[in-house]
């Protein structure tokens, strides 16, 4: 296909830099990253990956777990053959 169109975009410069890093490591320019994502749009008439909230991100109560799992100051135990096994282990 002939490409006969510029698209100019405006992005936060941290993200750009981060995001180049990965396209390069990848062997794909920007522009080259772009036009995948197009074609894929114009597939799957959508966008070609799931759009997500924030949410997912650990909370500091949850990343300080992680730090005391890591640390040995806290244990992880599992795996649980059932939720009552699960809770029992808890002693809640």
């Amino acid at each position: 296909m002939t490409k006969n169109t510029t698209i100019n975009l405006r992005v936060n410069t941290e993200v750009k830099e981060q995001a180049g890093q990965i396209l390069n490591a990848m062997g794909l320019t920007f522009s080259e990253a772009f036009n995948l994502m197009l074609h894929q749009v114009r597939i799957q008439n959508c966008l070609p990956f799931d759009v997500v909230a924030y949410s997912h991100i650990p909370k500091s109560e949850t990343l300080a777990f992680i730090e005391r799992v890591e640390s040995g100051e806290e244990k992880l135990v599992g795996p649980f053959s059932s939720n009552e096994e699960l809770w029992e282990s808890l002693d809640i």
